[in-house]
């Protein structure tokens, strides 16, 4: 094998090891932390209002930080990130600008053009781009423009605003290469697209994070660091935990650059009048200095915590400018800071990223290689350094102001007080619309990193299982603005799936399987104590994400009164049974003690199964129509939810297959679940078991719907009147165009069919699953028709498209779906891809043509994305399909 090939693998394994630190340096810097709810100390909660974008140069963060194409230590202590001015803006752009909540039409949206280009796992390679316009950068358009639409119109994004029109903007291209784990070689380019000569002001910025001005005393509060000038190109830094290390800037034409100083600290005479005190420098020094004109707001004794060196470059029509810089420890002084060392250390980086990745990808032809490259990179982006104490975060810091009385009631996350301490780099939905990890979210996004980085994988996976994030009570911690919340009980799937993609059979991480699987085990009790409120396994209450695919909030008491059983949520909780079943057989393989926890699993996925299909008579299951639905209790009496949508897919989820050799090892096991069938013949129909003549061995198959009704849900599936878009599953049938209504009481509520956003913001912000087109959902319905497949074989055959003639296996089903969530990214003869939408530039720009978004969720008629327009961690399930 080339040698090549395994230095990042060797990177990786040094990593794990504990031998070479290689992940501590990396972009795990926040796109945004103004505005989060960590950062909310207000009397009404309003997180948006209280710390908002015209706040953030000015004011210090408590609980992280935030830049543009940045990169920070793992424990975000020094960061680095770029500052841009083109001469016209009002202010210095050092952060990502976007809408907050209240100001979108569909809910916070970031306005910017960004993009993730490359990565290696350990970063020891990365490449960013983003787009910076020549011109003024209309951020009081965007916000009126936005404020007039309505729900029923797109949203105004900055290509909108034509300010990229004529190529009147700057490519701004961030490259780092580590010579070492604390060697870092960084390189920006700057592309004028124009066709005029432009100036440019560049800052690279170092900085550390704020650790010193709120007398706290718990882990990551710190003495106050520094950096100071030691020559005219070098700037040395000191932290108390972090150490000594230098920071290089290359001259420009012979020249070396300005290094300004300040401190990283709030301007409290400019935000909140108070008086200014002589030798106190603020975090916005260099807005002042540069944009405002104030010489003396950066420190001439040229030190601080916070330096820049500014660069003013002079381009050329269709000319660009190079900077160099380097940040290394002290402890790894390279013998030429720049140079033919510098240059070979970014060429051989480059090449090892492109060759460790190349195998995993696979062989495809480019327009599909792109797509899996940069959906990869996303991923490793997407990492970011998160710390909240909740505890500490309610009480207030000594040295701050006390937070006022009235957040006693308002403030989040109360009931997570007493042991939520996160302080770790972990895999986000978006940096900047969701900087905030999500559980059921991160879940999807280990599958595709398992390929790429099993270590980290299971290590994510095994983060939100930890006593400091889970909650004594077994939860699972949801999302930052409220922890409580429900998501779908992904978890164990994916730590089942990580388990058999990261070992072949005989050689997998049983500790890891393990582990997972005692902490699980209290998460499920904690669904079934809490969330089957009849006590006959039904369930119900919630699931984040999926609330607005039905008629009511389920997260809020029914309007109508009474109570709902869901047939996702049900359907979900077999899901969850299911694999801690196949789980505790692996692990009962080698320790019979897990046999006793395989039956119990046994059993209860067969009483979820019976309850779904006969409770009340026939449960959730509509014989008539041949789909699952929800179904509401009022007054003793239960009514169907006839809403034709992805709660009623879910079930087919719910599909183990059991190796008959596997069980007939575990006589503990098959003696409960040859019982089973024997003295409880009622619920034999739910185990189906079929030979293998071939091998003489047998199989069982653990499925919510038998033959019969898999085959009449997958007819509406498969039907492109229904579920079935040019670009997946949707979520909610076609059928709705013709608004379905549901009528108590003299009220009355609809649902109708949306497949772009919503049209209503009765579930906050741009959340939609009335329709569009969303990947986890997908991949798991793929999964799922292969399970089946696996079971009833080729013989099993169904019309697809329904109608069509055409019929496929199983297998080829789920071929047909992928492909054509695949092809959401991959150009069509004019280069046009469905997610750009009708976005010429993206079709016929040389500098545009190849660059890709992977939003949070897809146009089910249009293919173009919507939502979060970097949702890389789920949407980069779709490298995973093209494997």
């Amino acid at each position: 094998m080339p040698e090549e090939l395994l230095a990042e693998s060797a990177r990786l394994l040094a990593d794990a090891e504990r031998k070479q630190n290689w992940k501590r340096w990396g972009p795990y810097l926040s796109e945004r932390q103004w505005g989060t709810v960590r950062e909310d100390y207000s009397a009404d909660g309003n997180c948006w209002g209280y710390f908002p974008h015209d706040h953030a140069r000015s004011r210090a963060y408590r609980w992280g930080e935030d830049g543009l194409l940045g990169f920070t230590d793992r424990e975000c202590r020094l960061c680095f990130g770029l500052a841009l001015w083109n001469g016209k803006d009002p202010i210095l752009k050092e952060r990502l600008f976007g809408l907050t909540n209240s100001e979108g039409n569909h809910g916070e949206d970031v306005k910017e053009c960004y993009y993730y280009l490359e990565s290696a796992p350990t970063h020891s390679w990365c490449r960013g781009l983003y787009k910076y316009p020549i011109d003024a950068f209309p951020y009081q358009k965007l916000v009126d423009e936005n404020a007039k639409r309505g729900l029923g119109e797109s949203e105004y994004e900055l290509s909108d605003t034509g300010v990229f029109h004529d190529s009147r903007y700057y490519d701004v291209q961030a490259d780092y290469a580590k010579a070492g784990p604390n060697d870092i070689c960084i390189r920006i380019t700057i592309h004028n697209r124009s066709a005029e000569p432009t100036t440019l002001h560049l800052l690279p910025q170092l900085w550390f994070k704020n650790s010193w001005s709120w007398g706290c005393l718990s882990e990551g509060c710190e003495l106050k660091p520094m950096i100071r000038k030691i020559s005219e190109t070098t700037a040395e830094t000191f932290h108390a935990s972090l150490g000594q290390f230098l920071f290089h800037v290359s001259p420009l034409v012979g020249q070396p650059p300005q290094l300004l100083f300040t401190d990283n600290e709030t301007n409290a005479p400019k935000l909140y009048g108070q008086e200014q005190r002589a030798g106190h420098y603020y975090k916005d020094a260099f807005h002042d200095y540069l944009v405002a004109g104030k010489s003396d707001a950066v420190n001439p004794k040229h030190f601080g915590t916070k330096v820049a060196a500014h660069y003013v470059l002079h381009l050329k029509p269709h000319g660009s400018a190079t900077i160099d810089l380097r940040l290394h420890s002290d402890q790894e002084k390279p013998s030429e800071v720049f140079g033919e060392s510098f240059e070979q250390v970014l060429k051989k980086r480059r090449q090892e990223c492109h060759d460790y990745l190349k195998p995993i990808i696979g062989r495809h032809p480019k327009p599909l290689a792109q797509v899996a490259e940069q959906a990869l990179a996303g991923l490793l982006w997407s990492k970011q350094h998160y710390h909240y104490v909740v505890r500490e975060w309610l009480a207030g810091d000594p040295e701050q102001l006390p937070p006022p009385p009235e957040r006693d009631e308002v403030a989040r996350n109360k009931e997570w007080k007493w042991h939520l301490f996160n302080r770790d780099v972990i895999s986000m939905p978006d940096k900047w619309e969701y900087p905030w990890y999500a559980a059921w979210d991160l879940a999807f996004h280990m599958i595709p990193m398992a390929r790429i980085d099993p270590a980290f994988a299971k290590d994510q996976l095994l983060l939100l299982l930890r006593e400091w994030y889970m909650h004594p009570s077994g939860q699972l911690p949801a999302y930052e603005f409220n922890f409580s919340d429900v998501n779908p009980p992904v978890h164990a799937w994916a730590c089942w799936r990580v388990y058999k993609m990261t070992g072949e059979r005989g050689k997998r991480d049983r500790d890891f399987l393990a582990r997972a699987f005692q902490k699980l085990m209290l998460n499920f009790t904690w669904w079934v104590n809490r969330k089957d409120f009849s006590g006959k396994n039904l369930f119900g209450g919630g699931f984040l994400g999926l609330d607005n695919i039905g008629l009511f909030d389920r997260s809020q008491p029914l309007p109508t009164g009474g109570r709902l059983e869901q047939a996702d949520g049900t359907a979900w909780m077999a899901f969850f049974c299911g694999t801690m079943l196949s789980m505790a057989l692996e692990l009962a393989a080698e320790d019979p003690v897990y046999e006793d926890v395989a039956s119990k699993f046994f059993e209860h996925f067969i009483a979820i199964v019976d309850a779904m299909h006969r409770l009340g008579g026939t449960g959730l299951w509509d014989e008539e129509e041949g789909f699952y639905y929800d179904q509401i209790f009022l007054q003793g009496e239960a009514r169907r939810l006839r809403v034709r949508s992805m709660v009623g897919i879910i079930p087919l989820f719910a599909a183990e297959v059991l190796d008959g050799d596997v069980i007939d090892k575990l006589p503990g096991f098959k003696k409960r679940m040859d019982w089973f069938i024997q003295f409880r013949p009622d619920l034999q129909k739910y185990i189906n078991m079929m030979s293998e003549s071939s091998t003489g061995g047998h199989k069982y198959l653990l499925a919510i719907p038998n033959q019969e009704r898999l085959k009449r849900v997958l007819r509406y599936v498969l039907n492109e009147d229904e579920f079935l878009s040019p670009h997946g599953i949707r979520s909610l049938s076609k059928i709705h165009q013709t608004p379905y209504t549901f009528s108590e009481d003299g009220k009355s509520w609809s649902i109708r069919y949306e497949p772009g956003d919503s049209e209503s913001n009765l579930f906050g912000g741009n959340s939609n699953w009335r329709g569009p087109i969303w990947f986890p959902l997908n991949y798991l319905l793929i999964e799922a028709l292969e399970r089946y497949h696996f079971f009833y074989g080729s013989s099993f055959k169904m019309e697809c498209p329904a109608g069509s003639g055409n019929e496929k296996t199983l297998m080829q089903i789920a071929d047909e779906i992928r492909h054509r969530l695949i092809g959401l990214f991959v150009p069509d003869e004019n280069g046009r891809r469905p997610c750009h939408g009708g976005d010429s530039q993206y079709a016929k720009d040389p500098y545009w043509k190849d660059l890709i978004l992977y939003h949070e969720f897809f146009h089910a008629d249009t293919g173009k994305g919507l939502g979060a327009s970097h949702q890389t961690g789920w949407t980069a399930l779709v490298a995973e399909m093209i494997r």
